[in-house]
């Protein structure tokens, strides 16, 4: 994108977004618009083609457990702390008026 960012750019960008900008606004975020365009333009022309893309500046490595296989809660155990149950299951209030 060439040029500066004008107010009118700004005006269509804000009905896209249904944003209601007062006229300060409007002058305002035009000039700050237009130098973040600038600063992505400076990001481009300072990439080179022998470096690689990056999302991240130092390697990342992901920092997880072994898993380990443990013994879960019975049925009776799970069901031990409920409220109410039936049938071996939780039983909560009906939310929805219809038979499934």
């Amino acid at each position: 994108m060439s040029g500066t960012i004008t107010r009118a750019e700004v005006e269509h960008l804000a009905r896209l977004a249904r944003l209601a900008l007062s006229d300060d606004e409007l002058d305002r975020f035009a000039g700050q618009l237009d130098q973040i365009i600038g600063a992505v333009a400076r990001v481009g022309e300072v990439a080179a083609e022998d470096i690689p893309p990056t999302s991240h500046p130092l390697p990342l490595t992901n920092v997880t457990r072994p898993d380990v296989v443990r013994p879960g809660l019975t049925q009776a155990e799970a069901l031990a702390g409920a409220p109410a149950a039936e049938d071996g299951r939780f039983r909560v209030p009906r939310i929805l008026g219809e038979e499934a």
